[in-house]
């Protein structure tokens, strides 16, 4: 697997992530929410897990992280009329930017000793 896979992976994961806390806010019956909210952390570990097949264990995290941040403030604010301050876009510009640069880090590969 390519490690655009893995980043693609990632992002998926931090997505679903988002997803089940907005089900957790969204839906009014509690069996539909917990039923969401289990679904969606499943897939989510599904996604991470995956990711971790083809990238590093810090880039997938922080792919995830991002994904997960970006996701949930851009819900917060399009769903729930949260404001963005200025403060959240420099934010999130830094944590994109940190991601991109671990995307583009060498990783030292241990050396087998069997």
């Amino acid at each position: 697997m390519a490690n655009g896979g893995g980043y693609v992976w990632a992002l998926a994961a931090g997505f679903n992530a988002a997803l089940a806390a907005i089900s957790a806010k969204f839906f009014a019956t509690l069996l539909l929410k917990y039923g969401m909210v289990i679904a969606f952390n499943v897939t989510m570990w599904g996604c991470y897990v995956n990711s971790l097949k083809a990238l590093s264990s810090l880039q997938a995290t922080v792919t995830n992280f991002a994904a997960n941040f970006i996701s949930s403030g851009l819900a917060g604010y399009f769903l729930f009329e949260e404001p963005l301050p200025s403060k959240w876009f420099a934010g999130a510009s830094l944590i994109i930017l940190g991601v991109f640069v671990l995307s583009k880090s060498s990783i030292e590969e241990k050396p087998n000793t069997d």
